[in-house]
């Protein structure tokens, strides 16, 4: 038996100890949030040896700032599982019944998943949101992180195990992978008799090479090419300023814009607007012959632009006919997880949001709002950008199904 496999067993064991662990749930992610800010300092020093690896590699700054960890995020994390601690239990919560006419009385019950694992990517913060979500829900999580956070990724891991045991859990309700290769992930990805479902969060590679080649039931999430659409009925300024915090206030994460599209008839007026905005941070515009025409800073966007999700301060941008155009070239190029329209016209929202699939559909808001959290689910595993089992930021009743439970008194079939 590998060790991924002996990894698996444990979590199933564990997985049906939290099926009827009651309010230990609710100590355990009490106790976490203690240990996580009690040992910040320890988090923040394993963080460190992650990032002066980072730094010796090569990592751009925006991905730089995904993997840091400080003081303020540590708090952030703990408040995190706090607000996950806060919700309702979904587990036992009896969604439809009936009793038929001999008696028989039927209920749909929501039940735990059962075991999960997780592989992401340069984001630590994940780990206690993962696995705070997972233990709310009644699953035990198998977590894999990627090399560049593993010292910031373990530390956590040790320090969350060990609450858990404080508040009369089984430690394997939360596990880490310690093979941060491409061999890990790949045992993972057919660990059929151990897993119920995979959930990898992180760049469109690592999400591609899991949905092609995962034997277990996959929950596809976080790749993010999304689009902020600025139509002729536009307030400028409005649009700028969604534009700036939507690419410039974390580039480096999945809501983060990727293009923004201008109607022609307010291109001139808009594209200047913008660009001084963008200009504040740098940020590179790629464009098409239109806007390279008005923008003498803009470069000529390739067909490839249209398609990158940078993670980074560099944005596409073209000129559209008009919406429908727009809403063509966003359904050509969509990762389903988030897009905008800025506009005046109602009619032109009601046409936008009808006709465009996605995950999150905003009009006259910074795509940056699709997070868990913002959206009163405390925190997220992912934003699904699927439509089965899940769809937009997965909380914990994404992370439950249900079973029916059948009572009755004797009752044969005829």
């Amino acid at each position: 038996m590998t060790e991924l496999e002996q990894m698996g067993k444990r979590a199933k064991e564990a997985a049906r100890t939290l099926a009827f662990a009651g309010d230990k749930k609710e100590k355990g992610l009490a106790a976490i949030a203690k240990a996580l800010r009690e040992h910040a300092a320890d988090i923040i020093a394993a963080n460190g040896e992650d990032i002066s690896r980072a730094k010796e590699n090569g990592m751009s700054p925006s991905l730089l700032d995904r993997l840091t960890l400080t003081q303020a995020r540590i708090e952030g994390m703990a408040k995190g599982v706090e607000e996950v601690l806060a919700l309702k239990d979904p587990i036992g919560t009896v969604l439809d019944g009936m009793v038929q006419s001999n008696g028989l009385k039927i209920e749909k019950v929501r039940v735990p998943l059962g075991v999960i694992g997780m592989i992401y990517e340069a984001r630590p913060n994940v780990t206690s949101d993962a696995a705070a979500l997972c233990l709310k829900s009644g699953n035990a999580v198998i977590l894999r992180g990627g090399k560049e956070a593993f010292c910031s990724n373990q530390c956590i891991t040790n320090i969350m195990r060990a609450a858990l045991v404080q508040a009369g859990l089984s430690e394997n309700c939360i596990q880490l992978v310690q093979d941060t290769s491409r061999e890990s992930a790949n045992e993972m990805m057919g660990l059929t008799g151990y897993l119920d479902v995979l959930i990898p969060r992180g760049g469109a590679g690592l999400i591609k090479a899991v949905v092609e080649n995962a034997k277990v039931p996959v929950i596809e999430t976080g790749s993010g090419n999304c689009h902020v659409y600025v139509d002729q009925w536009a307030d400028v300024n409005m649009a700028a300023d969604i534009i700036f915090n939507a690419k410039t206030s974390r580039p480096s994460v999945c809501n983060a814009i990727e293009t923004v599209l201008v109607h022609k008839k307010i291109a001139e007026q808009a594209l200047p607007v913008i660009a001084n905005r963008l200009k504040e941070k740098q940020v590179e515009i790629r464009g098409c012959k239109t806007v390279c025409g008005i923008l003498p800073e803009a470069v000529p966007a390739t067909e490839e632009d249209w398609a990158t999700e940078y993670l980074d301060y560099i944005l596409a941008v073209g000129v559209v006919e008009d919406i429908h155009h727009a809403v063509d070239h966003i359904m050509k190029y969509t990762t389903g997880h988030s897009e905008c329209i800025v506009t005046e016209s109602y009619a032109n929202a009601m046409l936008f949001t009808s006709q465009i699939d996605a995950a999150a559909v905003y009009v006259n808001a910074s795509t940056r709002f699709t997070d868990g959290g913002m959206f009163g689910l405390g925190a997220e595993i992912g934003i699904s950008t699927q439509k089965l089992h899940a769809r937009g930021p997965m909380g914990i009743e994404q992370l439950t199904s249900v079973k029916f439970i059948v009572s009755g008194s004797g009752q044969v079939r005829e």
